[in-house]
């Protein structure tokens, strides 16, 4: 009787092993295949998100085993600040800032372009006098107290063939289309393409735009993804992947621009209502400059990071020399 109940008390132990081994490698198993990230945002969701509502709702996150939490931030600083120490995994920002932070010794990397090319250019009233950069000198030009923005009309008047001295430049803020609507000033720089302008051409003050791409200011990434230099090198396959559906979002979106808006606006933050006709102007002006035109979706050209990083010193945005290299990484 005792040697069947030692039999029978070892096969209850098995079994109850292995379902303890089971229960351990399903557990595993979700762990491994579900990976919960954070991603803050530049602004509040507009048509520049597209692609990443589109990833969300259509199921690419999903398909690559990401569980991706979009968070606005509360200050423009947040999103490098917040990656930098480990709270967020990603954030979209600016490239110029990647590489100021850098100066500053504060460990973000860039793994994906997402706007190629500037979309902060200087706005002048289309019935205007100003023609070209050589132009400002003797005008004011609205801004919200950025230097990179001092430094873009500094190089594009200089380039240009104008005094950059005879430039006065005055902080309005962040209230740059009433200070144009007013009157108060005679150009801006800070505002987008896709946002500002649309928005003052709409209530009738059509503006004309001057690229600074076009006046000695490097073609720089408007925006870029960012990670910490701690997480890129520990979670790589998670980037990649990150970067895989993004690639995928914005191919339907490229592809169905209107469903993509639609998406967007089921989207749309609150606080920070969207209306549909700037959005869909925007989401047509942006699609060509997030086009890598023959290379993956979010490559980084080595050489327009280095160019970037000798204007942005050249000019004294940043104090130290920066390893443009060190700045980005291509998955």
């Amino acid at each position: 009787m005792k040697k069947w109940l030692i039999i029978l008390f070892s096969f209850c132990l098995l079994v109850l092993g292995a379902c303890g081994k089971e229960q351990t490698a399903n557990t595993s198993g979700t762990e491994k295949g579900i990976q919960k990230v954070s991603l803050m945002l530049d602004w509040y969701p507009n048509a520049v998100h597209s692609f990443l509502f589109a990833a969300e709702e259509k199921g690419y996150f999903k398909e690559q085993g990401l569980d991706v939490e979009m968070k606005m931030p509360a200050d423009t600083n947040d999103p490098l600040r917040l990656v930098a120490a480990g709270k967020i995994d990603m954030a979209l920002t600016y490239q110029p800032e990647v590489l100021v932070a850098r100066g500053e010794e504060i460990p973000v990397q860039s793994f994906a372009a997402i706007v190629r090319h500037p979309l902060n250019q200087v706005m002048v009233r289309a019935d205007g006098p100003i023609q070209s950069p050589k132009d400002l000198a003797g005008k004011t030009v609205g801004y919200p107290s950025i230097p990179l923005d001092e430094a873009i009309i500094h190089t594009m008047v200089r380039a240009d063939g104008g005094d950059p001295g005879k430039v006065k430049m005055v902080d309005v803020g962040w209230d740059l289309i009433p200070a144009m609507a007013t009157k108060k000033v005679d150009a801006l720089i800070g505002g987008y393409i896709n946002h500002e302008k649309l928005l003052l051409d709409k209530e009738g003050h059509p503006m004309r735009t001057i690229n600074p791409a076009d006046y000695g200011v490097p073609d720089y990434y408007e925006l870029v993804m960012v990670g910490s230099e701690k997480g890129l090198k520990q979670r790589q396959r998670v980037y990649k992947k990150f970067i895989a559906a993004l690639t995928k979002g914005q191919k339907f979106v490229a592809e169905h621009p209107e469903e993509g808006l639609s998406i967007l606006l089921r989207h749309e933050e609150k606080s920070s209502p969207l209306q549909k006709d700037i959005e869909t102007k925007s989401l047509a002006i942006l699609l060509p400059l997030m086009n890598a035109k023959g290379k993956p979706f979010g490559y980084q050209d080595p050489q327009n990071w280095e160019k970037v990083a000798n204007w942005l010193k050249d000019t004294k945005v940043i104090n130290q020399k920066v390893n443009a290299a060190d700045a980005f990484v291509n998955f």
